[in-house]
């Protein structure tokens, strides 16, 4: 099921076969584990002196170079579990076209390969093989009765981790459940993956660790790694977000990188001192250390997808948070999004991934996004991008939940809630809805008015929606007169405007005074606008409304 199972299958399967004459298994975690095991083989083989470790394991090595006029010894050599390619270094076995070496490992560095070895990527199950592995598992204990749809539901739910299932697996059937079940305490956020997994005394297949405990060594290790401390902080960041995607923009925010200063884990390496601020290129480093030790996915290459996560490296990470920590690592993602959300969304494929990732939080941590304060700002930002997108009917139904939301945790009152109203009011006349938007925005109008007051610049914007939509709905005259009282109201509430421009010089390129030409629709209408900042002045709450 992992790497370790496929090497000891390939081994056995040559041992068995008769391809080899001698096979040699090291448990690799260590530099000092690699050379014991040489060490002993050397012992067993060669009958070398058990005093001199180093010494025999030499002596090993360099038997299994080929030599001249004798018969050649086939030969196979497995290093198991390689946790630092540093640690191999002196230490493999001779090129040899008798003999093969096989080494496993979770990390990814270029010293691993070249001098004529290669690397083999063990992936995931297919849904469909993961789906047969499982009902063959099942049916070995006389459960066959799971039905399908559960069966492939869950392999799903584990990413088709080939560990995952198979301790998954052998959980369901010690513990008596059924996969719906299961399906059901692993979607519950209280439930930890550890708990959701065999016991190590009870793990399958001779395995030793469970895949949550495996990744937890992973990320100690990676800590130590330069830039020191950054890669645990980094993947919290990275669990909050998208599995299948995050762009380079976000974990390298200034939100991100202010993260990463704050949290940099001590490692007890290097000097004493406080590091410095945390930069793009130590961000993007932290990468690389998580994509070396098989953590994420990292591909430069594509920025707006540049990191991708297995969900359950996620979920595991957020296990480990305090829940205090948990949501403010969470509002940290936020902030991120936020950050490297553009005022002007050109590139569709960007905002596709920003949106995603807005998502992605909100099933890991919604409640951490509402606080006394207010909502979050990358929900309004995610669900207008929607509605620019032309997902109408999906603007409608985000802000229709986040209405929900802040009436349910900030109060009828509060002014997100005033926002998401108006927000949902906006893409129902978007959607062809526009008696809708005006019943709408007359209600939230009249909230405004009561809670923020006639003059406040929300309550001025509001009319002039309602004004707009009024328009649109055939109304005309109803729109004019609602424009003019309000161009009334709010110069009355500060002032005459300022004496225009005097004209340019003839041929000086200038012009006369500027003239309000149509007055705002609603914010980002296509084909609208005002020309009012000549009058008003930019800073105007007309010009802004």
């Amino acid at each position: 099921m992992g790497k370790t199972q496929l090497a000891a299958d390939y081994a056995r399967t040559a041992w068995d076969s008769g391809e080899v004459d001698v096979l040699v298994w090291i448990s690799a975690s260590s530099r000092q584990a690699i050379m014991a095991g040489y060490a002993r083989a050397g012992v067993e083989l060669l009958a070398a002196d058990p005093g001199e470790p180093e010494q025999s394991a030499r002596a090993f090595l360099a038997w299994l170079e080929p030599k001249a006029g004798q018969k050649p010894c086939r030969w196979l050599v497995v290093l198991d579990d390689v946790t630092d390619p540093a640690d191999m270094r002196g230490w493999w076995p001779p090129d040899s076209r008798h003999g093969r070496a096989l080494v496993t490992t979770r990390r990814r560095e270029a010293a691993l390969t070249g001098a004529g070895r290669h690397r083999v990527t063990v992936g995931f199950f297919t849904p469909q093989e993961a789906a047969a592995y499982f009902t063959t598992v099942l049916a070995g204990r006389d459960r066959r009765d799971e039905p399908t749809d559960q069966i492939n539901g869950l392999a799903a739910d584990l990413g088709y981790l080939p560990l995952a299932l198979a301790q998954a697996a052998h959980y369901i059937i010690d513990t008596n459940l059924t996969c719906a079940s299961y399906r059901e305490l692993l979607a519950d956020r209280i439930e930890k993956l550890a708990d959701l997994l065999p016991e190590p005394g009870a793990l399958p297949d001779d395995q030793t660790v469970t895949v949550a405990a495996t990744w937890s060594l992973s990320i100690e290790r990676a800590n130590q790694i330069r830039p020191a401390g950054l890669a645990g902080p980094m993947l919290q960041l990275a669990a909050m977000l998208d599995p299948n995607g995050i762009p380079t923009a976000v974990l390298a925010s200034e939100p991100a990188l202010a993260h990463l200063t704050e949290h940099r884990t001590r490692t007890g390496q290097g000097p004493t001192a406080e590091p410095g601020p945390v930069s793009h290129r130590d961000a993007v480093r932290a990468l690389r250390v998580l994509h070396q030790l098989s953590l994420i996915d990292h591909t430069p290459d594509d920025p707006h997808q540049a990191v991708r996560v297995h969900q359950l490296i996620q979920r595991a990470t957020r296990d480990a948070l305090a829940p205090d920590h948990h949501d403010a690592v969470a509002r940290t993602a936020a902030d991120a999004l936020t950050a490297a959300w553009p005022a002007i969304e050109r590139d569709t494929t960007f905002a596709q991934a920003l949106r995603a990732n807005t998502n992605a939080l909100l099933g890991t941590a919604e409640g951490a996004l509402y606080q006394a304060s207010g909502a979050h700002p990358v929900l309004f930002h995610s669900g207008r991008s929607l509605g620019l997108s032309g997902q109408v009917l999906a603007a409608i139904d985000h802000f229709q939940h986040m209405t929900r939301t802040t009436l349910r945790l900030l109060g009828p009152d509060h002014p997100d809630t005033l926002a998401a109203r108006s927000d949902l009011a906006r893409w129902r006349g978007e959607a062809g809805d526009a008696a809708g938007a005006i019943a709408a925005y007359a209600e939230v109008l009249a909230d405004h008015e009561r809670v923020l007051g006639p003059d406040h610049p929300h309550t001025l914007a509001a009319r002039s929606d309602l004004a707009w939509w009024r328009g649109d709905a055939g109304d005309a005259a109803g729109a004019a007169a609602a424009y003019a009282a309000l161009l009334g109201e709010g110069l009355r509430g500060v002032g005459p405007p300022p004496p225009p421009p005097a004209p340019a010089p003839p041929g000086g390129g200038g012009g006369g005074p500027r003239r309000i030409t149509r007055l705002p629709p609603r914010p980002g209408k296509v084909g609208a606008g005002v020309e009012c900042l000549g009058v008003v002045g930019a800073q105007h709450p007309l010009a802004v409304g």
